[in-house]
């Protein structure tokens, strides 16, 4: 069962690339958004396993915390593909938006302003992946912001 929960957790091992681990992981993200746009691109639906990666993300990471005996160890990467469907909820899809989203998912997880960093210190799994989900927000506020200023609808 470890075996599978870091696999899981890790991304598939994308978690032990040596650089940018959170990156690569974060790339699981947009092949599960792409996987849903194709299945279905439902808001609702979107929104439903968004939130089931997340909660598999909240239990798999607080035992990969315990596994890896380290908090918030860098392999852990399944907090940033939810974070990264997060900065999707709702956005039109388009190569140019699926970019931007990627690229403010990071940029926010990565400097976590407006102190998110905070809620690292929650126990186990919440902490590891709540700043994902503050970051998502953040980006997918960013990108409505965006997309209502200059009227794009691609």
């Amino acid at each position: 069962m470890r075996k599978v929960i870091l696999a899981i957790g890790t991304g598939l091992g994308a978690g032990y690339v040596p650089l940018f681990p959170g990156t690569v992981g974060s790339g699981w993200g947009v092949v599960i958004y792409l996987l849903i746009l194709l299945t279905s691109p439902d808001l609702l639906w979107q929104c439903i396993i968004t939130l089931l990666v997340l909660i598999a993300g909240v239990w798999v990471s607080g035992k990969c915390e315990k596994i890896l005996k380290t908090k918030d160890h860098q392999s852990i990467v399944i907090d940033e593909a939810g974070g990264f469907l997060v900065s999707m909820i709702g956005i039109p899809f388009s190569p140019l938006f699926l970019f931007l989203g990627f690229v403010f998912f990071r940029l926010f997880d990565i400097t976590k302003p407006f102190h998110i960093d905070k809620l690292q210190r929650l126990n186990g799994g919440w902490g590891i992946v709540a700043d994902d989900v503050a970051a998502g927000l953040l980006a997918n506020l960013f990108l409505h912001i965006l997309i209502s200023m200059t009227g794009w609808s691609l």
